[in-house]
């Protein structure tokens, strides 16, 4: 076995520049998830991989809207559960930086342009959320491939609307549906700098509230004005209290319009507002208050409607969770990859899914980086080839876990 890890980690560093020409060409494809004719021009580039590495290639149609989700199979006919490697394809919109400096190795410039700096970073639309977790699933498996290694097979799973939340889509239930009988699940989302593996997250989703009031002149006919604006001011409050941070839960009113003038009293006002939670139970609490809140009226007159869209459910932690990050992390030790410790985050991934298919699944395990959806998002180099080690040697080790 000794020498099968090395041979891997061997395979894997004979290999760096294809690894890195891979995410080089895979982040400047762009591929946003509210742009599906981009997301499905990815898709075919990575079935054209998958299929030339003879995988066997399935496409899910999610509904007309967004892209397919993808799953390949290596190892199609071998004995027991697969092995999961799971994630995303799409990327967030292109946002261009105000004054930006095409090609500064540090600086965005609105484009997917890939590019590395002299301290071992990578910059570009995608290249740590997560473009660089599909580069080191793909060479995982052939890494195990190099060495004729058929012990089970291996699923690799990529929905192409997971940064569209999955809105107008039914990717959820195929996710789920696809990942059941899986002996365990690496979600290849942005790996954390401090190595953490994640063992849970938060789901949520986002709510917009409409008042419709009575507009009239704030000087002249102040008694006819029905005001929405205020009207909203009291249901921002009350929205406000529905946060429990005890439970995790906060509920975050982030965007307001409304009025015309400064003399006219506003017939419409329109709010935006987040939500996250970490208990399932929690979700239904917040919808009954939303429920509530646009009910009540404050001001005689008024009228106020609402939506919500959950994006995500939580990603619960569970204890073959647990047991699966705390195998990872042994086997991390043991090849000298560093330490890693264990994490809840706030920020939603489709790992919930595969938790609620009863697959024991760790988040976090791509490429390491930071600022994810932003101008300065950047992931570390060197991660790409460490992770791809690390979890191809866990593959070889699986039947630790297995046995638990």
């Amino acid at each position: 076995m000794i020498q099968q890890y090395e041979l891997v980690k061997a395979y894997i560093d004979n290999h760096r520049s294809e690894m890195l020409e891979m995410w080089r060409d895979f982040v400047e494809t762009p591929s946003q998830a509210r742009d599906r004719e981009a997301a499905m021009n990815m898709k075919e580039k990575l079935i054209g991989i998958l299929k030339n590495m003879g995988l066997k290639v399935n496409e899910y149609d999610v509904g007309p809207v967004n892209s397919q989700t993808i799953e390949a199979v290596w190892g199609e006919d071998r004995p027991g559960s697969p092995i999961l490697f799971a994630g995303h394809y799409d990327t967030v919109n292109c946002s261009a930086v105000e004054d930006a400096k095409p090609g500064a190795a540090d600086v965005f410039d609105g484009t997917p342009h890939f590019r590395t700096d002299t301290e071992g970073r990578a910059y570009g639309l995608g290249v740590l959320d997560m473009k660089g977790g599909i580069v080191a699933a793909v060479w995982i498996i052939q890494a195990l491939s190099s060495i004729g290694w058929k012990e089970r097979p291996i699923k690799l799973l990529l929905a192409g609307d997971e940064d569209k939340g999955h809105f107008d889509a039914n990717t959820p239930e195929i996710l789920r549906n696809v990942a059941k009988g899986a002996l365990c699940c690496f979600n290849m989302e942005t790996g954390r700098v401090n190595n953490d593996i994640c063992i849970g997250r938060k789901g949520g989703g986002e709510g917009e509230m409409s008042v419709t009031g009575v507009a009239a002149h704030a000087g002249n006919d102040f008694i006819s004005g029905r005001n929405a604006v205020l009207e909203m001011a009291y249901k921002v409050v009350e929205l406000s209290k529905l946060t429990d941070l005890e439970a995790g839960t906060t509920v975050t009113p982030t965007v307001i319009k409304g009025g015309t003038v400064p003399n006219g009293i506003p017939d419409s006002c329109h709010l935006y507002f987040d939500v996250r939670y970490t208990k399932s139970g929690e979700a239904d609490r917040v919808k009954e208050g939303f429920r509530q809140i646009a009910g009540i009226t404050f001001i005689d007159g008024t009228r106020t409607n609402y939506i919500y869209k959950e994006y995500m459910a939580p990603f619960d932690m569970t204890p073959a969770g647990d047991a699966l990050a705390d195998f990872v992390a042994e086997v991390s030790r043991e090849q000298g990859l560093g330490d890693m410790g264990k994490i809840f985050l706030g920020g939603s991934s489709d790992a919930c899914y595969f938790t609620s298919a009863g697959v024991p699944t760790i988040c976090a395990m791509g490429v390491c980086g930071q600022f994810n959806h932003s101008s300065k998002e950047y992931a570390v180099v060197e991660s790409l080839y460490t992770r791809a080690k690390l979890l191809a040697c866990s593959v070889l080790d699986i039947e630790k876990f297995a046995g638990l």
